[in-house]
């Protein structure tokens, strides 16, 4: 199963009051395991930023004066995410604004069926909170000292490592490597099984199973205990 994992930084919270999107960050899944896979880029906003935004991502107007405009960028964006899930923190923000960008060059909206909203997860899973994502970080023992500032790429970086924990999947990145080179072959989605060499020693002894059957005979003769000796 594919999956992409997004983030997005703006020039504020409300895109009905013409905030605009200036970073789309996406990091791809497959099978809950990142790829390697990526889709990043900074966004002319067509407008100034607001000091409040600037403090909490720090790209500036001059910064993003020369970068593409959504439109430039939105036939490799769409491209890359295809009909895969979304995985987003708070998703009704990023979803809100990814569609007002969207309506403006006249193409398709993301149906919110396919958001999977991780703080929705997060509240179901710890309903006692917090929940942000610096604090499902502490939470889960995930290094975020390199998010100094809000940024869309770094952010859905982290935000796949926290998604892997609040689905229970953090331990099929072990499994990474072969994933990687089962793709390289061409044989994604073959099951690799091993069998040991040597077999493991029975921890059952014939004084156990002994024991187990004298109790059995205590029970009865209609125990289902003795539906299995």
């Amino acid at each position: 199963m594919r999956e992409i994992v997004l983030d997005t930084e703006t020039t504020g919270l409300d895109p009905g009051q013409g905030h605009r999107l200036v970073e789309l960050g996406c990091i791809e899944l497959l099978n809950r395991i990142p790829t390697g896979a990526v889709f990043h880029s900074y966004l002319n906003p067509e407008r100034d930023m607001p000091a409040e935004a600037f403090a909490i991502h720090g790209l500036a107007t001059d910064f993003l004066k020369d970068k593409p405009r959504f439109s430039d960028i939105a036939d490799d964006f769409l491209a890359f995410i295809g009909d895969a899930p979304l995985v987003i923190h708070n998703a009704g923000f990023d979803h809100g604004f990814l569609n007002a960008e969207l309506k403006r060059i006249a193409r398709a909206l993301i149906a919110r069926e396919r958001l999977v909203d991780t703080l929705l997860l997060a509240r179901r899973k710890h309903p006692a909170g917090p929940n942000r994502l610096d604090d499902l970080c502490a939470r889960y023992a995930i290094d975020n000292s390199r998010r100094t500032k809000h940024g869309a790429l770094l952010d859905a970086e982290i935000l796949a490592e926290v998604y892997l924990e609040l689905i229970g999947a953090r331990q099929a990145q072990l499994g990474l490597a072969e994933s990687v080179e089962r793709r390289a072959k061409g044989n994604d989605g073959v099951v690799m099984r091993r069998e040991r060499s040597v077999a493991l020693e029975p921890r059952i002894c014939n004084a156990d199973r002994a024991a187990h059957r004298k109790f059995v005979a205590t029970l009865g003769e209609n125990a289902v205990w003795r539906d299995y000796l």
